[in-house]
């Protein structure tokens, strides 16, 4: 069985690097990703790409990419259940980035892997 993806998007918002309860870093980021195809009004459709990226992942991307970029997250697909008060429990699908690879910024293109 196989569960590995690659998106390419541009990013909705600059990211912002977090750090968990244990002291780990973390950052969110959700791409924007155009359809291949045109839907019945002859338009293009955009989904927008959940992504969490860790440790140094996640400080790099933080470092180096603004709102507009365009990167290729390379990862997995998970799925968990977020549960907030007075709401019935939601089941959220989200990428989490091994690798990310800077497309087009004000920088080289470069590609960031997490480590082991």
């Amino acid at each position: 069985m196989l569960n590995q993806l690659v998106v390419v998007g541009r990013l909705v918002k600059d990211p912002e690097l977090r750090k968990t309860e244990t002291g780990r870093n973390m950052t969110s980021i959700t791409l924007a990703v155009p359809r291949a195809y045109k839907n019945t009004n002859g338009e293009y459709d955009t989904d927008f790409i959940d992504c969490i990226l860790w440790s140094n992942v996640a400080e790099t991307t933080t470092e180096y990419c603004h709102k507009g970029d365009l990167l290729g997250v390379k990862g997995r697909v998970q799925t968990r259940m977020v549960e907030k008060e007075e709401e019935k429990p939601k089941q959220v699908t989200e990428i989490i980035g091994e690798r990310v690879t800077f497309l087009s910024s004000n920088h080289k293109t470069e590609t960031v892997e997490k480590e082991d």
